[in-house]
């Protein structure tokens, strides 16, 4: 289930669409997650926001994150910071980890290292004390967040990351009605408008692989959205 304290992450970098993208896949991992644009909005973000951790950009349209590092750190003394940088010598690496960041990835980079590589600095803040299992269970349906592995009944169920994404979104809400319009967001990122349909399509997907021949787990709460419950 999701932590009562959730983790809040600031994303800085001024490209919408990366940070969106990383957003998405934060909240995925049940985080709260805010985005600056440039130095000027981390600063007031980690004033009132507090994260616990900061994803950091080299390169800003008002100032480089080297120089915006420091000041981070003097509004949130031990937040954890991972920087971004589109440059990969090891010089520029040393540059980053002298300045003071914590880890430091380069673009491209795939967005499941970003995630993995958070994970990490949260755990030795004592951040992320609070999920210390990877794994979800409700009833006789269990999921790994690590190794993505789904099983019913100890029977595997080989899932699209789409379809373990909603799965996963359901799991950590056992017993709770999800609105289309909350599983869109959540899974998505995104509003689909008139082509909501697609959680419907998603969750007959998943019934088909979930609860055939079995009890269903599934439900439909008519005019209202979506549940995942044990079966019985």
């Amino acid at each position: 289930m999701y932590p009562t304290s959730p983790v809040n992450i600031l994303v800085v970098d001024d490209e919408p669409s990366l940070t969106e993208l990383l957003s998405m896949v934060m909240r995925q991992e049940s985080w709260d997650v805010r985005s600056a644009l440039n130095g000027s909005e981390a600063i007031r973000a980690a004033r009132g926001f507090r994260p616990d951790a900061i994803v950091l950009d080299v390169m800003l349209p008002d100032m480089d994150g080297i120089r915006l590092l420091p000041r981070l750190r003097a509004v949130l003394p031990g937040v954890p910071i991972l920087f971004l940088a589109a440059l990969d010598s090891l010089q520029d690496r040393l540059v980053g980890l002298r300045a003071g960041a914590d880890d430091y990835v380069t673009k491209p980079f795939s967005l499941e290292e970003v995630v993995l590589r958070l994970r990490g600095l949260l755990r030795r803040s004592g951040a992320a004390q609070q999920r210390p299992d990877a794994g979800l269970v409700v009833g006789d349906l269990t999921l790994d967040q690590e190794t993505r592995q789904v099983r019913r009944a100890g029977k595997d169920i080989r899932l699209t990351p789409t379809e373990f994404e909603l799965l996963r979104f359901l799991m950590h809400n056992p017993g709770r009605v999800l609105s289309k319009a909350q599983i869109l967001d959540r899974v998505w990122a995104y509003d689909f408008g008139g082509q909501s349909n697609v959680v419907e399509l998603y969750i007959s997907y998943l019934r088909r692989k979930i609860d055939a021949q079995r009890e269903p787990m599934i439900h439909t709460v008519r005019g209202v959205g979506y549940t995942i419950r044990p079966a019985g």
